[in-house]
């Protein structure tokens, strides 16, 4: 377990913006907390020390958004999500994830600079109804955000670009990407396990980090909401371009 104080330096303002992503603030502060965390231990490590956290938060914010979610979304989306997963393990030693983050990013930024043109360029005012259910293009992006959560963490973006358009009413958008990346979350642990990367040193790491969970999960949830939705989806949208630059970014390694 590390010693030096540096360390929980990064570590700790690591932990607190993915609790703030978790409680329902955006994926973007996810994608930053990870990086910090990774300034004192290399990112796979970085990834391994979180995921434990993330299982911890998901739990509380289960609890906090537990009367809010889209079954229909969820129940479309997983199948591809989890086998997002599992290609993402039989491929761990194959593919580059420096790839995968590039190609996330970059369609993810189109996606989200599409939205802000639509909706506030000069003379837009034509409202853009809710788009509904696309089995297959929930198939797609749900496989994309397995596949991104098993090897970066980096699962949110493609799950936005899905269900941002259905226009869900902001509460019960964030239950629903909740239980999404929930039951993801839960499923990674069997991989990561097998892969070593959640040793007894690893486990106990996270185990110092666990008490500023909760606090940035809850306080994240306060602030969704009281967001109405004409500030929230111009807010998630913000954040899911700041991911995807934060994804290519790391993508091509500068």
């Amino acid at each position: 377990m590390p010693q030096d104080l540096s360390f929980y330096y990064a570590a700790v303002p690591a932990v607190l913006l993915v609790g703030l992503a978790k409680g329902g603030m955006g994926d973007a502060l996810s994608l930053i907390g990870l990086p910090f965390l990774a300034l004192v231990v290399s990112p796979v490590e970085a990834a391994a020390i979180l995921l434990p956290i993330l299982v911890f938060m998901d739990m509380i914010s289960l609890v906090i958004w537990r009367k809010h979610g889209d079954w229909a979304t969820l129940k479309i989306m997983l199948p591809g999500a989890v086998f997002g997963i599992a290609l993402g393990w039989a491929t761990s030693a194959l593919v580059p994830g420096n790839m995968l983050r590039i190609v996330i990013g970059a369609v993810t930024i189109f996606f989200c600079l599409r939205y802000f043109w639509n909706n506030f360029r000069p003379g837009a005012g034509q409202v853009i109804p809710p788009r509904g259910q696309r089995p297959v293009a929930a198939s797609l992006w749900g496989t994309f955000s397995g596949y991104g959560s098993f090897v970066a963490h980096a699962g949110g973006a493609p799950f936005q670009i899905y269900a941002l358009p259905l226009k869900l009413q902001p509460r019960e958008y964030t239950g629903t990407s909740v239980r999404f990346f929930a039951i993801l979350n839960a499923i990674k642990l069997i991989p990561y396990f097998a892969l070593g990367q959640l040793g007894t040193q690893n486990l106990a790491t996270s185990a110092t980090l666990l008490p500023f969970a909760p606090l940035a999960t809850i306080a994240g949830a306060w602030c969704v909401r009281r967001m109405k939705p004409q500030i929230f989806y111009p807010f998630m949208y913000a954040m899911a371009l700041i991911a995807a630059f934060l994804i290519v970014r790391e993508g091509l390694g500068w």
